[in-house]
Parts: C-alpha cells; structure tokens; sequence
C-alpha cells in the first residue's frame, strides 16, 4: 500500500496536476494526493482520467473541460475555487494548459486573484527534446501545426528559418503531409519524430523529410507524435 505524501492544498484553491503521457507509472506522488482531497477534477477527456484514477484505485467527481465547452465550465470552476472547493485541473496526459483549453482556466484564476499552484510532471514536448539529441539550449514550441496546405507551408517557412530546434506536436494522420511540406521546403533538414514516449515501442527516429516519409509506414502511423525540426544555426 502506497502512503501519499501530504499536500499543501487549501481549500479554495486550483492545483494543476502533470499526469503520466504513456507510462502509468510515471504518475507523481504529490499528483495521486492531489487528486484524493480535490472535490472536483477537471479534465480534457474524462475518459482517460478515469482509467488513470481507477489505476491507482482513486474515486473522484470528474468533470469535462474542453476547447467546445470551456467558455461554459471555466466560470462555473472560477466560482467553486470562489467557494472554497478544492478543483484538480488536468490535461489528456502530461502537463496542463500546454496546447490544451486548460490556460483560460490559469487565465480566469489569475483575473479573479483566487490561488492556483501546480505538481509538474511528465511533458512530451521536453521529453521529446531531450531524446531528439538536438540542441536544448532555445528551443521553440509550435503546438499543433496548421491543417491546412496553405497556412503549413506558411507556418513552415518561418519556423524553418529560426536557428533554434523547433518542437511540434502531430497527429499519426497529418504526419505524412507535413513531412511532404517540409521535404519542399527544406529537403536536406536533419528531423527527429519521438513516438510512443514512455511507452513499450519508444522510438525516436532521425532523418531528413523524405527518409523519415519511409520510415513512417505501418504501426508507426499510429497515436501522437512530436515532430523536431533542428534550426539553423
């Protein structure tokens, strides 16, 4: 039986809580206590939160705050902080309001001055940069890369550009079409694609736009990935 640590979390208060991005054990201490004493947890996708909490054995009341409702949910949140509830925000997996709707949550807290701390945690975008073995010392966050072919290509030839690594997150089903984007821009760019980070089948491949194109067939186009570009300088 695993003993929690006690937490510094006032009633009335937000913490945000880092949660694992593959590995269930990667899942802190401090977070598993912190969503024991809160009354509300919110989440991105409930449904991965309530395997993580069924994982360790935890009940708590969850709740959905996502990009198609976070204009209805984040002032009820602001309000039971107001309260004196105790309220968990988390993210998908890895660390809360990074390229997810949980910043208005931070940005509301911070308006109404109502406290907020955090347990950080597991990142797929550091992660990712630490194994891509590209120079850590700038670096630059793309988030997701635009849809569509026009606004890529644009959004492309500037982060091409910069002398810092770029890091971006990409779906298993747009990859191919960036990976094209960039073999027009720049064909000769040394790329890094982290996949399945923490997981059993991690991997972290090398290569310019095309070789990585070859690469990127079968069960490798499956799940999130983060994308790499090394800068210029």
């Amino acid at each position: 039986m695993i003993t929690l640590p006690e937490i510094d979390f006032p009633e009335g208060s937000c913490m945000l809580v880092a949660t694992p991005i593959g590995n269930m054990s990667d899942m802190s201490f401090r977070g598993l206590a912190a969503l024991v004493a809160a009354d509300v947890v919110y989440a991105e996708d409930t449904r991965r939160t309530r395997r993580l909490l069924a994982h360790y054995g935890i009940s708590a009341r969850l709740e959905p705050l996502h990009d198609h409702n976070k204009e209805k949910v984040v002032p009820k949140a602001v309000r039971r902080v107001s309260d004196g509830q105790k309220i968990v925000l988390v993210s998908d997996a890895g660390m809360p309001a990074i390229a997810d709707p949980g910043f208005v949550l931070v940005r509301e807290l911070r308006n109404a001055n109502l406290p907020y701390s955090i347990v950080p945690g597991p990142s797929s975008v550091l992660a990712a940069l630490v194994l891509s073995g590209f120079p850590t010392d700038k670096f630059y966050f793309a988030g997701y890369l635009p849809r569509k072919s026009g606004k890529l290509l644009k959004t492309l030839e500037g982060l091409l550009s910069g002398k810092e690594t770029v890091v971006a997150l990409e779906s298993c089903h747009r990859i191919l079409k960036s990976l094209a984007a960039i073999k027009e821009l720049a064909p000769e760019r040394e790329l890094a694609i982290a996949r399945e980070i923490t997981k059993v089948h991690e991997e972290t491949l090398h290569g310019t736009a095309g070789q990585l194109t070859e690469m990127m067939t079968g069960p490798r186009l499956k799940g999130e990935l983060v994308l790499l570009i090394h800068g210029t300088g």
